[in-house]
């Protein structure tokens, strides 16, 4: 293959889906040449429009629908769904036939992210896709919009760099890599969202940036988008005259955003409705939830709109009209938001939890406490020593302080297009600072909340070949695979767990690690477990650190691998000894591989992207 001609970045979003590029070429150093592909779609049966998003959403209409050609697109007349804004606006009135949030569903352990489960909620007669088909069609459908524009640069000739939230894990980069892979993308990239924003911002100073920030800051990213919520801290240091960004810290993985928010719209709505004598059913809450999503992206996009005008079909014949009308205004927005998602809250408070019934349906594994706030204070008190041992980091936490202070501020996600929760979120910040004398923190201006991962993205791919500046941090935790003990067996105990460092914190892209003087039994030939773990704050592990016993809140378990490694001659279930190799992908996934002491095999072990499936 020749050098790709352009760097494409793809924010595979919850709500939105963006392409930028940069033309590799063009450029000289920070003077960047960067576009925004204006992406062709459905916006109404029959009609197609170029806009700058395109809406993750996925409509299956029933056979007798739609007439011929209504879901014809520019390099394609053969198709049985639509995607982006028609799905949306389609989808808000028949919400059964409409995959949404297939994001959070790529990451949900939970269940088999490639059964067809999606719409989850649909009756029987409606068609099903999995979480990874319907991010393919996604992206099978910006390759096209692509090589729709540039038929002599093909999509997979160029270099490809998708964002994820920062706190996926394994498995979840993994099966993102796969979508990307299967769409036609053979050269890419993931990067963490949070860190695509600040690329953005970076870009879109010229190289002001250095005049924003200085050695010694911290600089907090909060990135509230469709389905997560991220935090990221990325130092400022100085070395050899020049700033350096190194990613200190990532948050848990917080299933909180912007479908929460239009659920609680809805159900503020909703209240109002029943108080003027108008019961919804759950079929026209949820065509109510997704009429709150549109109505709240208009609010925040517009801030010249007082309201947004709601209609819900009636599920009954004695409503003038067949409806039921209502609206969503400006101040009940920001109410809903202000209190439910971004109250006051105090350094010492942490997420609340509450008391979970022993049945309950199947779906995502939302968080618990809505207040983003409050899982902002637990994620800064997590990480006070996150700079501690950073070499040629400046800033010093004072003593007896209880949460990493960040001097600097980015935001990013639609959320923050109201000036309400930005401004709410920063001055929480402050109080908590100020209540430990430390200086406020300042805003980093000029983010473009909805396509600055898109852009930063790309930018990235165009940093990697040694232009720009480059934020350092590697893999944001340490990983583990537990290791049984050989123990006799005793009714009612299980064996105990060691758990094996693979990956240190900060090990960068493209590098390996072996653990040459540690040999393990390797299972081969029948089904087996491995139980990974990982940790944002075992900062001091190495590869080959042999943990016995940890605190609770120190490792957290990810997905487990259930599989069958080929026994290659040996007997089933034969103990092989073996040591293991360890690497952290270019594309940034995880690999783990078990090699004999006595022959050539080389075990690849996996991480499962079916956690949580049937066997």
């Amino acid at each position: 293959m020749s050098e790709p001609r352009f760097s494409i970045g793809i924010d595979l979003g919850t709500t939105h889906c963006a392409l930028s590029y940069v033309d590799i070429g063009a450029c000289d150093g920070e003077q960047v040449v960067q576009e925004v592909l204006q992406i062709p779609q459905l916006t109404a049966p029959g009609s197609v429009e170029s806009l700058g998003l395109l809406p993750s959403f996925l409509y299956l209409p029933h056979a007798s629908e739609l007439a011929a050609g209504d879901l014809h697109l520019p390099w394609t007349a053969e198709q049985d769904y639509a995607v982006g804004e028609m799905a949306r606006s389609r989808g808000a009135a028949t919400p059964i036939r409409l995959v949404s949030s297939a994001k959070s569903w790529l990451c949900h352990a939970g269940v088999d992210r490639r059964a067809a489960i999606l719409p989850n909620d649909a009756p029987l007669e409606v068609t099903r896709l999995s979480p990874l088909e319907a991010s393919l069609r996604y992206l099978g459908h910006l390759r096209a919009a692509w090589d729709h524009a540039y038929p002599d640069a093909p999509f997979v000739d160029q270099e490809i760099v998708v964002t994820i939230p920062a706190s996926f894990d394994p498995a979840a980069r993994e099966l993102t890599a796969e979508a990307v892979r299967a769409a036609g993308g053979e050269h890419i990239i993931l990067l963490e969202e949070p860190q695509a924003a600040l690329y953005s911002w970076i870009q879109k100073s010229g190289g002001g940036w250095r005049k924003q920030v200085r050695p010694g800051d911290i600089i907090l990213v909060v990135d509230v988008g469709g389905g997560t919520s991220d935090f990221s801290l990325i130092a400022v240091l100085e070395r050899e005259g020049k700033l350096e960004l190194h990613r200190v810290a990532v948050g848990e993985h917080i299933l909180l955003g912007g479908d929460n928010m239009d659920l609680a719209l809805a159900y503020a709505v909703a209240g109002k409705l029943a108080s003027q004598g108008a019961k919804l059913d759950a079929w026209q809450l949820r065509a109510l939830t997704h009429a709150c999503r549109s109505a709240k992206e208009a609010l925040l996009g517009d801030p010249e709109l007082a309201a947004v005008p709601l209609v819900i079909a009636s599920r009954g014949a004695k409503l003038i009209g067949g409806s039921i009308r209502s609206e969503l205004t400006r101040t009940e927005l920001a109410t809903t938001l202000l209190e439910g998602f971004f109250p006051p809250a105090a350094i010492a408070d942490r997420p609340q939890g509450r008391g979970r019934a022993g049945l309950t349906q199947l779906g995502l594994p939302y968080a618990q406490d809505a207040a983003v706030t409050r899982h902002l204070a637990a994620f800064l008190a997590r990480q006070v020593a996150a700079t501690a041992d950073l070499e040629g980091f400046s800033g010093r936490l004072p003593d007896g302080a209880t949460f990493l202070h960040p001097t600097a501020v980015l935001f990013n996600g639609g959320v923050f297009k109201s000036d309400l929760l930005a401004e709410r979120t920063l001055a929480t910040v402050n109080s908590w600072l100020a209540a430990e004398s430390a200086p406020a923190a300042r805003l980093l201006e000029g983010a473009d909340l909805d396509l600055a991962v898109a852009r930063g993205a790309a930018y990235y791919g165009y940093v990697r070949r040694g232009q720009g500046v480059r934020i350092r941090g590697g893999t944001a935790r340490a990983y583990y695979v537990a290791v049984e003990s050989v123990m006799p067996a005793v009714p009612g105990v299980q064996p105990p767990v060691q758990a094996l460092c693979l990956a240190p914190f900060g090990m960068e892209e493209g590098s390996e690690a072996a653990l040459p003087a540690q040999e393990f039994g390797l299972v081969v030939g029948e089904q087996v477990r491995f139980r990974f773990f990982g940790s944002s704050v075992r900062r001091q592990d190495q590869v080959g650190t042999l943990l016995e016993d940890w605190e609770p809140d120190e490792l957290q378990e990810l997905d487990e691998i259930q599989t069958t490694l080929p026994s290659d001659g040996r007997p089933a279930g034969e103990v092989v000894r073996v040591r293991l190799h360890a690497r952290v992908t270019e594309a940034g996934t995880l690999e783990l591989e078990a090699l004999p002491h006595d022959g050539p095999q080389r075990w690849k072990v996996e991480f499962d992207v079916r956690a949580g499936a049937d066997d």
